[in-house]
Formats: C-alpha cells, structure tokens, sequence
C-alpha cells in the first residue's frame, strides 16, 4: 500500500464535522455549521444542551408558530374587533364611547347577551334539545338594566335602541317573506289557514278584552297586547321542527311542514294586524278618515312591495358579476329603507310591513337555485342583530318601576289567553286527517312567544315616547312589560315541550317519503 492510499484511508476514517452535530440542533437552527461556526463553538466551549431542554425549546418554538385555535383564538380575536371598534369609535364620537355613553351601553348590552345566550345553549337536558340563547339574551339585558353600578354605566338613548330594534324588525320581516313557501300552502290549503288565522285571531281578542276590564287598556291599546301576543315564535319553533323533520318524527302525516309554513303567514299576519292597530291608536281626526288612511297605506304596501321586488329581480340579474351578493344587500338594503322611513315620516302602519313581505317574496320568486344563499346571508345579518333585539328589550324592564298589581294582572292576563290559544288550536286542526296525539302536539307547539314580541312589545313604547304623552308611555310599558313576560315563561316551556312530546306523540317514519319534503 503506497503512501497515497494510506493518506486517503487515514482521512475516510475521520468522521465528519456534520456528523458530530446532534441532529436536532440542525432542526432547531435550521443551517448545517460550517467549519467556522465549529471552530467558534468549539472555541467558546458551550456545554451542549440536554435532550429534555432541547424538547422543550423545541415545543415552545412549535407553540408560538401555529395560530391559536378553538376557545382562546375566538376570545382574543373578539376583543381584538372590540378594541378596534372602541377605538374608531372614541377617535370618531368621542364621549359616546365612554361609560355612560350610548355606543358604550350597545357593546356592552350586545357583548352580554351573546355571553348570555352560549351561556344558556350550554344547559342541555337528556334527550331534549338545548334551551334557545334567546332566553339568555333576555336574561341578560334584564340584569344588566337591574344591576344597581352597571345600570348607572350603561346607558342607551332612546333613539339609538329605537332604531336598532326597527332593524331588527325589518330583518324578521324579511325573513318572514324569504320563508313564504307556496307549495306547501297549496299542499296544505285549508288546514294552514286555519292555523294561521284561527289562534291569532282569537288570542288577540280575548287579549284585548282581558287588557281593557283587568288592565284598564283602551281597546286601540287591548288590541295591540293582543296582536303582541298573538304570533308564535319562529326562532323557537322553526329549529325544533326542522330537528324533528330531520328524525322523521310526523313526516308521514306532514306536521313539521304544516307548522314551518304556517309559521311564517302567522308572523305575517299579527306583525300586520299590531301595525294596524298602533296607527288607529296614534292616528286624529275622524273613524272614517282613519280607515281610509289604513286601506291606503295597505293598497300602496302591496304595489311598492310588488315593483321593489321586481326591480330587484330585474336589475341583479345572472349575469352580473356576484349577483347573490347584491341581492341580499338590495333586499335588506330597502326593508330598512321602507321601515326606517316609514317612521320617519310618521307612517305607522301595516303598509311597510306589507311592502318589505311582497318585496322579498317577489324578488326571490324566480332565484330558486339562490335562494337558499340570500337566506343564508339575511340570516347573518339577524346574528348580528339577535343580541341587540332581546338584550335591549330585557334592559327596559325595571323593577323598581314595576308594581306588584301591575305584574299580578299581566300574568293573569297571559295565562288566560295562552290557555284559549292551545284550545283554539287544537279545535283548528280538527277535521285535517290528524289523530288526537298529533293534535295535541300541534296545540302546545304553537305555544312559544319570543322573536315577534322581542320585536314589537317595545314599538308602541317608543312610538308614545315620541309624543310625549306620559298616559301613552305607561300603556306602552304595560304592553312591553305583558310582552316581557311572555318571552320569559313561554320560551323555554314551549321549547321544551317540543322536545319532550315530540317524540312520543309523532309518528316516526322509517324511510321519509321525497313528496312529504316541501
């Protein structure tokens, strides 16, 4: 062996400056050292770190470099937009943002009842559903109102909530007129009519008369508690009986159907029947020029609703760029605009309401592909707006400005009728080709109360409030206080109910029928 291969055997042998370098601290650094970098090391003559502090270092590293999920990434983001909406405000209103401001008693009304509400779809009760966040919500503006230091801090002007709730309204409107279903109407015919008209009708009724010898309501007033009180909660009801649809509970006989389509007409029907009265309640001047004025805000609510709606449909047609978008954003872009300036100009009354029904109904009458998309996108504007609605209605409710007799003739009143509207209903679909435990099911799921009089209990508060006449402010709180109530002990008993007689009164169907889906 020459002295050339002894040279180049001597040097394989040596093992590599890469290879002596642990392997996870090329995973840490991410470069190999070259031999400068060694010959510095191994000059500094660092002690080499442990293989527990090396994995520790290591999961730190890995930690900080993914995003955080679930829990801790939805709070820190939500109080990054808060403190970033705070701050545009403050640089913008100034004083509103602070304590005692209204922006300030909105974020903090609105923060509250969506705590309130996860707070409360937490609660979960074998095999029922969870409680709707509704309640919470509620709930929470009410503590909120009644908290001795948090209610000298948060304080809204009559206005801005006035305002707020008006969206609110219009969005439930909207809703109302996206879920007008014609086939099942036509599926259904009679026995959906009567359910829609035939409780809230009579509930109204006997409200108005309970109102005016218990309560000492005119009977403009009795009638505007009564059509309060008569229409049944879709955020209740809808979801319970999209659930039980989904488990083929009364499918066969078409009960879920029969109560999601009269659901929508019967919120239709009490929110037109409660704007007729208030405008008969606020309106001088003779019977009979108040009735043609009523006839006349009707016949101009259909024709407006008719050409909104076409034009809508006209004008954002497929072949524009993104035209689900603007669809959603026109129809809810002129519901606000025909409410908000219908009381504006001083027009309360069912034309509005009538307007923003046909205008929704109409403009999505030939989208069936999107429609179910606009749903979704009102939808999202009523997440929004669901917290602010049932907050700001539990935060004007004082019991300090309660009265014992007050509170006593409410529930009184609110228990007689409920009792009449589940005697009414079950009378309503008799006749319809249901069995008695079927009938009895659709009487007490037509019991909930909650979105439309969140909606409309207030109405009459802020529109008495306008006038300044302090005779209309109480009869407006007694309604308010009557719609309160209702929301409160209605709500979660009805949706238990639902989830409790459901199943062991329905059918279940074990192959659900494609003709029983509408």
């Amino acid at each position: 062996m020459t002295d050339e291969d002894k040279t180049i055997e001597h040097a394989d042998s040596k093992p590599s400056t890469e290879e002596e370098i642990p392997m996870n601290l090329m995973n840490i650094y991410g470069t190999v050292p070259t031999e400068g970098n060694n010959q510095l090391n191994s000059s500094e003559k660092k002690p080499q770190e442990t293989p527990t502090e090396s994995n520790c270092l290591q999961r730190l590293r890995e930690t900080f470099a993914r995003p955080p999920r679930e829990l801790l990434a939805i709070a820190i983001r939500n109080a990054t937009m808060i403190v970033l909406l705070c701050t545009l405000v403050w640089l913008d209103h100034g004083s509103e943002i602070l304590p005692g401001g209204s922006v300030f008693g909105i974020i903090i009304v609105c923060s509250c009842a969506m705590i309130g509400g996860k707070l409360v779809g937490l609660i979960k009760l074998p095999t029922l559903p969870p409680l709707p966040s509704l309640f919470g919500m509620l709930l929470a503006g009410f503590l909120i109102r009644n908290t001795p230091v948090i209610s000298d801090n948060v304080q809204i002007q009559h206005e801005w909530s006035s305002s707020l709730r008006s969206i609110a309204l219009s969005i439930i409107v909207v809703r109302a007129g996206l879920g007008l279903d014609t086939k099942a109407l036509k599926k259904l015919k009679c026995v959906c009519v009567r359910l829609t008209m035939g409780p809230c009708l009579v509930e109204a009724c006997v409200s108005a008369l309970l109102a005016h010898f218990l309560m000492g309501l005119p009977w403009q007033w009795g009638f505007i508690l009564g059509f309060v009180l008569g229409a049944v909660s879709p955020a209740v009801v809808v979801p319970s009986m999209l659930l039980l649809k989904k488990e083929g509970y009364g499918v066969k006989k078409g009960v879920p159907t029969l109560l999601l389509a009269a659901g929508c007409f019967n919120a239709i029907l009490a929110i037109t029947g409660f704007n007729t009265c208030l405008g008969i309640a606020f309106s001088t001047g003779s019977t009979v020029v108040n009735v043609l004025s009523g006839v006349l805000q009707v016949l101009t609510g259909v024709a407006t609703g008719s050409l909104l709606g076409l034009f809508i449909q006209y004008f954002s047609s497929s072949d524009q760029g993104n035209p689900v978008w603007k669809r959603g954003f026109l129809v809810l872009g002129f519901s606000e605009l025909v409410v908000l300036g219908s009381l504006y100009f001083g027009f309360p009354g069912s034309g509005e309401i009538l307007c923003t029904v046909l205008m929704a109904f109409f403009a999505v009458t030939f989208w069936t592909r999107n429609k179910e998309v606009i749903e979704n996108i009102v939808r999202v504007a009523w997440i929004v707006f669901e917290p602010l609605l049932f907050g700001l209605l539990g935060a004007e409710v004082s019991v300090a400005s309660l009265r014992r007799e007050t509170v006593g003739l409410c529930v009184a009143t609110l228990g007689i009728t409920v009792l009449i509207r589940i005697l009414t209903t079950f009378l309503m679909v008799c006749f319809a080709g249901f069995n008695t435990e079927e009938k009895i099911f659709i009487a007490f799921a037509w019991l909930p109360k909650a979105t439309i009089q969140a909606a409309l209990g207030s109405v009459a508060l802020d529109t008495a409030r306008v006038y300044g006449d302090t005779l209309l402010e109480d009869y407006g709180m007694d309604v308010l206080t009557v719609a309160f109530l209702a929301i409160l002990i209605t709500a979660p008993i009805g949706h238990l109910l639902i989830g409790f007689l459901g199943p062991r009164l329905l059918q279940k169907a074990e192959h659900q029928d494609k003709d029983e889906e509408v």
